[in-house]
């Protein structure tokens, strides 16, 4: 695989960083702000409005870029937004801060993925694109807890510091290891091109199937600390060492679904659906005892992320004469799928169902992302009947001569 893979998976790194450790960080803030807890549980929401606002606007206005120039852009807005976290003066100038710095996030992986599969011979494109993602399975591992324990430490202002400095380190990987490249023939349609590829159907069914499909994962996540604690009966400090195994569960599943993908793009995407199903429904058994809990906490992280290289994928060759476009609205689906998740598990949770009930929810939402994943294929098979048959008319009505070079 080429080394300039590297550099965007330092740049995710960074992104994968300052997306969750918020959560790790909201007692500090809130203390330090003077604002509720709940208050500044909306610095969370502030940054996934960043990146569904500014994923296909900022991919869409950038389309004439050189790719690079755009790469090294985003992780330039990256820093702005970290540093201005940094330097906050109030609760409001940080939800601010927090909304900028969430931005780049989806166009940097959207820009990013079509960079990475065009590096690669064809039957590398998903391992590409998971190695890419890599740096934010990897940040869920190493890069939130070192930050939430740096925070805790040493200021949550800090924290922001650093994660900048994280960003520096990818400007200066993607100005070394990415090729310079210009605009492509494809981009050069403009803004009115790149949002016509949006217009097709199989284009909305990938991405209403990353919105189900993910949104069965974070109806369960969000509410994964109540679950260990309540139900499996694990003590509070245990948690992050926990959630550290659902970053390895989801690095091994990125992994594994870029493989597999590669050689069944299809499959690979019904099959990890079809897991999260069963992960999900077996929860509230899993959740009895310890050990099954941390298992399921693994299992749920590789059921999940199994997934993520082929959804990619699929919306790209939906919309090939605008990938980066559609890529980068992927990752605004994911966000998407983040917030309507928890939402759903929190209805669950709130109508007294139980402390696993959130699972169950999203068992539910991954059934229905299978069913938005069989529509998409419906969708294709009938799109190449008709092909096929004209394409067997064609050579129906071939002349014999040409019929004999054939054959």
């Amino acid at each position: 695989m080429p080394l300039a893979l590297l550099a965007l998976a330092v740049g995710a790194f960074g992104i994968g960083t300052t997306e969750f450790v918020m959560m790790g960080l909201l007692p500090d803030v809130a203390a330090d702000l003077d604002v509720s807890i709940p208050t500044a549980g909306h610095l969370v929401s502030a940054y996934a409005l960043g990146v569904v606002i500014g994923a296909p606007l900022l991919a869409a206005v950038t389309a004439r870029m050189s790719r690079r120039t755009v790469l090294i852009g985003l992780m330039a807005l990256f820093i702005a937004g970290n540093a201005a976290s940094a330097l906050a003066p109030d609760y409001h100038g940080l939800l601010v801060a927090r909304f900028v710095s969430g931005l780049p996030h989806g166009a940097f992986f959207g820009v990013g993925a079509v960079v990475a599969t065009g590096m690669v011979a064809p039957e590398r494109k998903a391992r590409s694109v998971s190695l890419m993602f890599l740096g934010l399975t990897v940040a869920n591992v190493a890069g939130v807890p070192v930050a939430t324990l740096m925070g805790q430490h040493l200021g949550w202002r800090a924290t922001f510091l650093g994660v900048s400095a994280i960003g520096l380190a990818a400007i200066a990987a993607l100005a070394w290891l990415i090729p310079h490249d210009r605009a492509t023939a494809a981009s050069n349609a403009g803004l009115r091109g790149e949002l016509a590829a949006l217009r097709s159907v199989p284009v909305w069914l990938a991405l209403g199937t990353t919105v189900a499909g993910f949104g069965a994962l974070f109806a369960a996540y969000s509410y994964i600390t109540p679950m260990l604690t309540d139900s499996a009966g694990f003590a509070d400090a245990s948690v992050t060492l926990l959630l550290a195994l659902f970053g390895v569960g989801a690095t091994v599943g990125n992994l594994v679904g870029g493989r597999l993908a590669d050689h069944a793009m299809r499959g690979t995407l019904f099959g990890g659906l079809t897991s999260l199903v069963v992960v999900l429904a077996l929860f509230p058994l899993l959740m009895a005892t310890g050990w099954s809990a941390a298992l399921a906490v693994v299992l749920l992280g590789i059921a999940a992320f199994v997934t993520g290289s082929p959804l990619q994928l699929m919306v790209m060759e939906k919309a090939s004469s605008a990938p980066s476009l559609a890529s980068s609205a992927n990752q605004a689906a994911f966000n998407l799928a983040n917030a309507g998740g928890a939402w759903i598990g929190g209805l669950a949770l709130a109508a007294g169902f139980g402390v696993t009930s959130p699972a169950l929810a999203g068992a539910g939402l991954a059934v229905l992302g299978l069913g938005v994943a069989g529509a998409a294929y419906a969708v294709d098979r009938r799109r190449a009947v008709p092909h096929a048959g004209r394409e067997r008319i064609l050579v129906a009505h071939l002349p014999e001569q040409v019929e004999a070079v054939q054959y």
